[in-house]
């Protein structure tokens, strides 16, 4: 309301400020999470940028990044959407990296016009990884007799109860090139003539903010608030656009989806939970 009231005003008496919308995408990307957890995905997220991006006074809008990446494809539609809103809204997108914006978390970075990271930061890790258990040895031991009936013969492909099969793995492994290739094609798009040449830019390989600096992936290094105000004066202000939250920070589901989905929201839960800690702890964090 005090917004809409400041553009009823002559500009003459309105604040000689600049507003700048920011947005923060901290988090794992994947889909779910269960209603007491939310991790990033474009679901998570497009209200935001809705929002950010319909800011008709602010000439950008600035993200911060922290992830350790995750899904390819929210990755890739997340980066898509911020994009598009860019283009239709006509604002300049600076990306800020915190702690980490590495794999998926470096292809939402790329969507931004400038990458400013702080020295410390990590940002990189260019690559696909596919992890999971193999439990043949285990369910023998216990006396557990796995049985799977399947119509096709590739659909228990992977299954972490039967032995690894070759033909699987090098199956999974085509899949990833291609996803590597696409992210790959995508970097080069957006960073351009600001790569170097280094041998290790696409192997998955991950650096500090300062390393990102001289190879290309980042484009300057500092905070938000001193960058903004070093950008559009000492005035600027920031504005930080949230997600609408329910009791207790979140939107909680009824009645009869807490009763009814307790223990797979549980059980999911710990999955996710380990996933995640998994993807973090690659960075040493």
């Amino acid at each position: 309301m005090v917004r809409f009231v400041r553009k009823l005003l002559p500009r003459r008496w309105r604040p000689d400020h600049v507003e700048i919308p920011v947005v923060r995408l901290h988090g794992t990307i994947m889909t779910g999470g269960g209603p007491f957890r939310q991790n990033l995905s474009l679901a998570t997220a497009a209200s935001v940028f809705e929002k950010a991006f319909g800011d008709k006074d602010s000439p950008a809008v600035a993200i911060s990044v922290n992830s350790p990446g995750g899904s390819p494809v929210q990755s890739r539609l997340i980066f898509r959407r911020i994009r598009d809103l860019a283009a239709e809204k006509n604002k300049k997108v600076y990306m800020f990296v915190e702690d980490v914006a590495a794999s998926g978390g470096y292809m939402i970075a790329i969507a931004g016009d400038e990458i400013i990271a702080d020295p410390s930061s990590i940002v990189g890790s260019i690559g696909v990884v596919s992890a999971s258990f193999g439990f043949t040895d285990l369910i023998k031991k216990i006396g557990v007799e796995r049985r799977v009936y399947t119509a096709g013969k590739n659909k228990a492909t992977l299954d972490p109860f039967r032995p690894e099969n070759k033909e699987d793995v090098e199956h999974l492994k085509s899949l990833q090139l291609e996803i590597h290739e696409t992210f790959i094609n995508l970097v080069k798009e957006r960073r351009g003539e600001k790569l170097t040449d280094n041998p290790d830019l696409f192997t998955g390989q991950f650096w500090t903010g300062l390393r990102g600096l001289e190879l290309g992936l980042v484009d300057g290094l500092g905070d938000m608030r001193s960058y903004l105000r070093g950008q559009y004066g000492p005035k600027t202000r920031l504005r930080v656009i949230a997600q609408p939250r329910g009791l207790f920070g979140r939107k909680l589901p009824s009645a009869e989806t807490r009763m009814g989905e307790l223990g797979a929201n549980i059980a999911g839960g710990i999955i996710s939970a380990a996933e995640e800690r998994a993807l973090w702890s690659r960075f040493g964090l």
